[in-house]
């Protein structure tokens, strides 16, 4: 054994040094693999209590309601925009005076407005970020390695057949 197989005598006593010397090092600094585990395991329980909110939807009128309330910001959006353009060349002068309108907008104003469309646009992209799955690429073939004249692998592919 060694210098600690020679002192403590057998090899059970060495086991139960070990066993003990590695709680009291717990008691110091947590174990990283229980610790994990035991992260994992609450992560696992909160996944199964949100997906049993889902388990039995029954969507109805308000549902379909809301579901059409979230997706009308981006199409709203971009067509509000386009339909500013053509506002601009078929009354340039109302266009003008409205702009000049929005001159008077207290600059907190546009940052509330920025931070809001940023968190709504930035939730959207984290959450289809969150749900995509990894792209995994096939591994490339290689060649069969050359087989070698190894006995000991003869002998022990004959015993295994």
């Amino acid at each position: 054994m060694g210098v600690i197989g020679a002192l403590l005598g057998n090899p059970s006593a060495v086991q139960a040094v070990g066993t003990a010397a590695s709680s009291v090092a717990e008691v110091f600094t947590p174990n990283a693999t229980k610790k994990m585990e035991k992260s994992h395991e609450a992560y696992i329980a909160a996944l199964d209590e949100h997906g049993e909110e889902f388990k039995h939807a029954r969507p109805g009128t308000f549902d379909a309601l809301v579901n059409g309330l979230n997706r009308m910001p981006r199409p709203m959006l971009a067509l509000g925009t386009l339909s500013l353009f053509v506002y601009a060349m078929i009354d340039p002068v109302s266009f003008a005076q409205r702009m000049v309108g929005l001159g008077y907008v207290p600059e907190p104003l546009w940052w509330l407005l920025g931070a809001i469309v940023s968190f709504y646009f930035g939730a959207r992209e984290a959450h289809y970020f969150r749900g995509r799955s990894a792209v995994v690429t096939a591994p490339a073939v290689a060649a069969p390695a050359p087989v070698e004249d190894n006995p000991a692998l003869a002998e022990w592919r004959g015993m295994a057949g």
